[in-house]
């Protein structure tokens, strides 16, 4: 007979075929064997996180700045519940996320006998908060489901996956295989034809735009090649980095500003590649864009979503791009003020952003001082992050910048947690920017951070409350701001009872000494940002922009 192991061995073997260097989670009873085989077996770090949630949110961060698989590990019940928020965010953002719940014992499944840490369709609860979900019936399928899930959460659009394991399942043996490596994942393929006709209607025009989305963080080289023929590019929050934000033929992140949509009037065409073009990034849908649109993705579903397009493609966004770029080589020649034009544009668009910030303008000038050029930034939803913080500073890579895109607080801190953790072996260092409101939400996560070493750097904008929700409620509910002021702990003594070097700032012109000091430490650094002694920002943000009028698109 040949040698039997437990499913949960099978569990750790596979994703040490994954490349898993990181697995994150709350140890449980339901899920201690798939933790004993990994302790065991010594060959994936174990992050022990302080909530299901924040565990799921590491998982994401760590997997977007490396490229690669996030594991995040569960029990079940009200545990698996606690991580589905997180897997929402990770959707959103298009993570490939192995998510593995615990299960109690399968004999006791779906009979509504009452037994404790069952959850009702626990499998249909994990697949509608992300991409799929699946549940092993015994430890012989364990590994076919795993290669499944993982296919899935890698197939374009991608996204979490989760697998629910009985604990029974978990601790039966089955026998070794003699492969455990993962399914291949094959990049969806563009018509040349299609292609062809693309460069065909590219390359009479002078004034052409790339519009880059998250489904194009791995097409850098492309889109340099058609940065230098003359393209220019604009990305949303999400496509960062791609092209270096300060490119010359670079509009950065500034995708929606009043210069940026008269910019967009001069241009005589717009290729958008990898981009849900999301209501946030649009306008809510009105952002007037060039009249002629055309779109490259790899889901087939996105044509038309958002714009009506005069072609779609549907492809890998790298191998249309390179492609496209090849046909165009030698025929596309841009308009010769249209570089000049771009960074008029970005100027523009940034010195519209700046009239906004008043104070805070010191704030963004230490920030972009004191970071170095391969810092990892990460960001909560917070005041500071909207009016500034998604738009610069600008990012050198396409997995320098991790952000909470379902518009969810609190998840700043686990995901500079993850990301942290994900590039410090190679000497770089994540600078989070949260609020207080959004931090009270994952606060135990600080422990975390201390226990793992994680070594970020944090800059909390501490206004006593939810600063969005009290510009709102001045801006559209007579100024009567209900249950928005929150009660903090004092930051320092908090920093003190784990170990966390804390500094108070009440000056902005302090910042870049500090931050400067906050970088130097090994490990987890806060930085208090007190607001109500720098003052208000020039302009309050009060929700999204949106364009009103019935006759703007």
């Amino acid at each position: 007979m040949s040698e039997q192991v437990t499913a949960g061995d099978i569990v750790a073997a596979f994703l040490e075929r994954c490349g898993v260097e990181h697995a994150f989670g709350v140890i449980s009873i339901h899920n201690m064997p798939i933790l004993d085989a990994i302790a065991r077996r010594s060959k994936i770090r174990f992050i022990p996180a302080r909530s299901e949630g924040g565990a799921v949110n590491m998982a994401d961060a760590s997997a977007r700045v490396r490229g690669g698989l996030g594991v995040a590990v569960s029990s079940t019940g009200t545990a698996a519940g606690n991580a589905c928020g997180a897997d929402v965010e990770a959707i959103t953002a298009g993570t490939p996320l192995l998510h593995l719940t615990g299960q109690i014992d399968s004999e006791h499944l779906d009979r509504n006998k009452g037994f404790i840490h069952e959850a009702p369709d626990q499998v249909g609860m994990l697949g509608a908060a992300g991409k799929g979900a699946f549940r092993v019936w015994s430890p012989d399928t364990m590994l076919g489901t795993l290669r499944e899930a993982v296919r899935l959460a890698f197939t374009p659009p991608m996204g979490p996956v989760s697998v629910e394991i009985p604990i029974d399942v978990q601790r039966g043996l089955t026998a070794i295989p003699l492969s455990v490596d993962p399914l291949p994942v094959l990049a969806p393929q563009p018509d040349e034809a299609s292609i062809e006709a693309l460069a065909d209607a590219l390359a009479d025009k002078k004034r052409v735009m790339l519009w880059l989305g998250g489904g194009a963080r791995h097409a850098t080289d492309p889109v340099a090649r058609l940065a230098n023929l003359g393209f220019g590019v604009v990305t949303s929050v999400q496509g960062r980095g791609v092209l270096p934000g300060d490119d010359h033929q670079s509009l950065g992140a500034f995708n929606l500003q009043p210069a940026s949509e008269e910019f967009y009037s001069t241009c005589d065409a717009m290729l958008v590649v990898g981009s849900r073009l999301r209501s946030n990034e649009t306008l809510t849908y009105k952002l007037k864009l060039p009249d002629s649109l055309y779109q490259i993705d790899a889901d087939p579903r996105a044509e038309g979503r958002a714009y009506p397009v005069d072609m779609f493609i549907c492809g890998d966004s790298a191998t249309s791009l390179e492609h496209l770029a090849d046909r165009l080589k030698g025929r596309f020649t841009p308009d010769k003020g249209f570089t000049k034009d771009i960074q008029g544009a970005r100027e523009g668009a940034e010195a519209g952003m700046r009239k906004a910030l008043g104070p805070y303008n010191e704030v963004v000038d230490a920030v972009l001082d004191a970071v170095p050029r391969d810092f990892v930034w990460v960001r909560d939803i917070t005041l500071s992050n909207t009016i500034w913080g998604n738009r610069l500073p600008p990012l050198d890579g396409p997995r320098d910048g991790v952000h909470a895109l379902g518009g969810g607080i609190g998840q700043g801190l686990p995901m500079g947690i993850g990301a942290a953790l994900g590039v410090q072996a190679e000497g770089r260092k994540t600078l989070i920017l949260a609020g207080d409101g959004g931090f009270a939400v994952t606060l135990g996560e600080l422990a975390t951070a201390k226990q793992e070493n994680a070594d970020i750097a944090i800059l909390l904008m501490n206004d006593g409350g939810y600063g969005v929700i009290k510009n709102i409620a001045d801006a559209h509910y007579g100024g009567r701001r209900a249950y928005v002021d929150i009660l903090g702990p004092d930051w320092g003594v908090l920093c003190d009872s784990l170990g966390i070097p804390h500094w108070r700032v009440d000056t902005a012109g302090d910042i870049s000494e500090v931050l400067t000091s906050a970088f130097e430490v090994d490990g987890p650094a806060l930085i208090e940002v007190d607001m109500s002694s720098i003052g208000e920002f020039a302009e309050a943000f009060a929700g999204p922009p949106v364009k009103t009028a019935p006759d703007e698109k």
